[in-house]
């Protein structure tokens, strides 16, 4: 999957050129990698103009994240935030409300741990911008984080002359991260305590006048390759108030982005070919069922036509089979199944055992009524059962029993 590195230009801080401000408020440095590892490309482009990327990860200058070590205090998740506050009350150079604050990943309580400090409305009006145009920012990491090896790297601040004396260092190890100035003495008196195999890097313009100031030779890192070894840290201080919203929609966006990606070019063929075989296969075999219903369909009006020679035109072969049926057989005079003769043979053959005769009958439209006064369950339910194979039913009510043929549908 694609990836973007965004490097957010440091936080203005004065004596600051407002020149230099505004452009580092509109455009950003950024990093393009097809895996996380090598560089693919680089530029500076407004907000509006960055590349797109399925994964985009805004990388913060040293000097604009603060680490402050504590324990991790016990508390529920909705009350952290506050909890962080109280402990670092006396480190934080800046009003708690003013400073944005994060935590590692997993990190366990009752644990030391560091907590990393930015200036929450600088970061987060920075985030605005960012997604304001569109930049859907899904990480914030720092450029250097606390831990491991102690490590240095120089770098050169534009604007401030020439690199011997704009010359910046950046240590980082297990005391934590400080950005210095080489200008005074502070640094140099910080170098034995990182020990003598202290591993440095430093940016192409800043090399010579780095090995001149340590005294030995350094490795090249330009800020591109530096970005995505930032990448790697688990870190994310999109946390608390700055958490991205609509994780849903950002996490089915993120699944399609990745799904689009050219990793998952193979896997996407595969199942535009499956949805296509699943297709023609329905169309196919839709079409197969329509041929054979339409088989029936011409099946059947040819046995009304030939039973039936004066219909010319079918249009319910069934219902006008057997209205022609029934025509016939009642120019025949022959009883049909709802006729009176019918019924009343039928409710004799079925007569309940030791019941005298019925006293009242009463025929109209199929229903043949009988009075039956002394009935019980037993006699009623022996009745039914004796005219169910004939395909007949039976309902009783006030001393009267009701025989008739149900409805059948056509299949």
């Amino acid at each position: 999957m694609s990836t973007l590195a965004i490097l957010i230009p440091p936080r203005p801080r004065l004596p600051a050129r407002p020149a230099d401000d505004a452009a580092r408020a509109t455009e950003f440095d950024y990093v393009q990698s097809h895996d996380g590892r090598s560089v693919a490309g680089t530029g500076r482009a407004t907000a509006a103009l960055l590349p797109k990327a399925g994964n985009v990860v805004a990388v913060l200058a040293d000097a604009d994240v603060a680490w402050h070590r504590v324990t991790l205090p016990k508390a529920p998740p909705a009350r952290l935030r506050a909890a962080l506050g109280g402990l670092l009350e006396e480190a934080l150079l800046d009003d708690d409300a003013a400073l944005h604050l994060a935590l590692p990943p997993k990190a366990p309580a009752g644990q030391p741990t560091w907590v990393a400090a930015v200036d929450k409305a600088w970061l987060a009006a920075t985030l605005a911008a960012l997604e304001g145009a569109g930049v859907e920012v899904g990480r914030v990491v720092p450029a250097s984080v606390p831990g491991g090896e102690p490590a240095g790297h120089f770098f050169t601040a534009l604007g401030d002359g020439p690199p011997e004396r704009a010359l910046s260092l950046v240590l980082a190890g297990a005391e934590g991260v400080a950005t210095l100035r080489l200008a005074g003495t502070l640094a140099r008196a910080l170098l034995p305590a990182a020990g003598s195999g202290l591993a440095c890097t430093a940016t192409p313009a800043a090399a010579a006048a780095a090995e001149h100031w340590l005294g030995a030779p350094v490795a090249l890192r330009g800020e591109a390759e530096r970005a995505l070894q930032a990448l790697a840290t688990p870190w994310n201080l999109r946390q608390f108030d700055l958490a991205p919203k609509h994780r849903g929609t950002r996490a089915l966006r993120e699944g399609l982005r990745r799904f689009l990606s050219p990793e998952w070019r193979g896997l996407r063929r595969a199942a535009i070919a499956l949805v296509v075989i699943q297709l023609v296969g329905l169309n196919l075999a839709a079409w197969r069922a329509r041929q054979a219903l339409d088989a029936k369909r011409a099946e059947m009006a040819a046995v009304l036509k030939a039973s039936h020679p004066g219909v010319r035109l079918v249009y319910d072969a069934p219902v006008q089979m057997q209205r022609e049926t029934e025509r016939l057989r009642a120019a025949a005079g022959k009883p049909g199944e709802g006729d009176l003769e019918t019924l009343l043979a039928a409710a004799a053959a079925a007569w309940p055992d030791g019941q005298g005769p019925v006293q009242t009958l009463r025929f109209e439209n199929g229903r043949l009524v009988l009075g039956a006064p002394g009935w019980g369950e037993p006699q009623l339910a022996q009745f039914r059962d004796r005219l169910r194979p004939g395909g007949l039913a039976a309902e009783m009510s006030e001393g009267r029993v009701t025989v008739t043929r149900p409805k059948r549908g056509v299949a």
